[in-house]
């Protein structure tokens, strides 16, 4: 799992009901990883942006999650809309993030969920 909580490009996850997120934030888990989606920050309750993917973690690239599939966006086929979410975060991010939690809020929430993350 270390291998794939270490890659710095963004990754994308599809659920087998079709459901696609960005995988903005992610944690180890006991259970699988825990997951935050772009602008999780600014839904509420936050709580409904983030995820927790259940599965032990096989493949290097792309890796299957239990039933999901974690790609590196871009790969794999072009998702043009996932593509432009990623661009809009990356603008965010690239203005000072205003609004956005401090990376110690961001473990504290993980933490609450029951990931695995740094103090």
């Amino acid at each position: 799992m270390a291998e794939l909580l270490q890659v710095t490009a963004p990754l994308l996850i599809r659920h087998p009901d079709g459901t696609r997120h960005i995988m903005v934030e992610r944690f180890a888990h006991p259970e699988g990883i825990l997951y935050f989606e772009p602008f999780w920050h600014l839904h509420r309750p936050a709580a409904r942006a983030i995820h927790l993917a259940r599965g032990g973690i096989r493949g290097e690239g792309p890796w299957r999650l239990g039933e999901a599939v974690i790609t590196v966006l871009g790969c794999q086929g072009s998702d043009p809309g996932m593509a432009a979410l990623y661009a809009e975060w990356q603008a965010f991010l690239q203005s000072g993030a205003p609004g956005y939690p401090a990376t110690a809020a961001i473990h504290a929430l993980a933490r609450e969920q029951g990931a695995i993350c740094p103090d």
